[in-house]
């Protein structure tokens, strides 16, 4: 059962859907994940894509974030989402949005400081995920947790972090004029924790 790391609800622990149909980030990697936003966090208007249970966008609401917009499609998934976020007392400061992130991402308003996703491992959707973001910043960063295996497209990701089989690949808005350069790099420079 996951629990939130540091903060306001530091400590508290968080319901996790019964099955295999959400994969929760671990607390080893939430915790570098966090450690590694925590300066942009006080006062974000955060996005969290494929939510599940919410853990990674509770605990940014937890570390100072004004709000969070939290996008999941299960509907029993998002009973748990609903109860996590209410047992918090954290509902003034969250949305939760019912759909497919690729469709609601072109009808939730940006500018988000940060989107945070996590979607399933090996579905594909963490590629096209960053070519979206690619075409049609919906942030000012996207931060994406994928397996190491999972092939993505050529993106011009800022850091990669590795942590075992799992990577966090962090990409910025694309500056138009960039993008236009050849000389813009392409390969991320990766960090590995064993």
């Amino acid at each position: 059962m996951p629990r939130i790391i540091a903060g306001e609800w530091g400590g508290r622990r968080l319901q996790t859907p019964a099955g295999r149909e959400v994969r929760p980030t671990t607390d080893r990697v939430r915790e570098a994940w966090m450690s590694a936003l925590h300066p942009a966090l006080p006062g974000a208007r955060v996005l969290d894509l494929f939510a599940g249970s919410g853990a990674l966008g509770l605990e940014c609401l937890s570390r100072g974030a004004a709000e969070v917009v939290f996008v999941e499609r299960s509907r029993p998934v998002l009973e748990v989402l609903r109860r996590n976020i209410e047992a918090l007392g954290a509902g003034p400061r969250c949305r939760v949005v019912t759909g497919d992130v690729f469709t609601e991402i072109e009808r939730i308003s940006p500018p988000f400081d940060l989107a945070l996703a996590d979607p399933p491992y090996g579905s594909g959707l963490a590629g096209r995920l960053l070519e979206s973001f690619e075409r049609t910043p919906f942030a000012a960063e996207l931060w994406l947790e994928h397996s190491r295996s999972e092939a993505l497209p050529p993106v011009s990701l800022r850091r990669q972090r590795r942590y075992g089989d799992t990577l966090l690949s962090t990409i910025t808005a694309p500056d138009p004029a960039a993008r236009e350069d050849p000389a813009f790099p392409r390969t991320p420079a990766e960090e590995s924790i064993p």
